[in-house]
């Protein structure tokens, strides 16, 4: 079964939501701050670390 990755992305953060249920301002800063680290010149440092 191939589900695309932005659809999986989002059932699972959907899911992580309404079962730990987080403050939505942690969510919101976790977001932004994964969208400004990965746009910065943090980007390939952070992706080399995870791999």
């Amino acid at each position: 079964m191939d589900v695309p990755l932005w659809l999986a992305l989002i059932v699972i953060g959907w899911l992580g939501v309404k079962l730990a249920r987080p403050p939505w301002w942690l969510v919101a800063v976790l977001l932004l701050g994964g969208y400004l680290i990965a746009h910065s010149f943090l980007g390939p440092a952070v992706g080399a670390a995870v791999k």
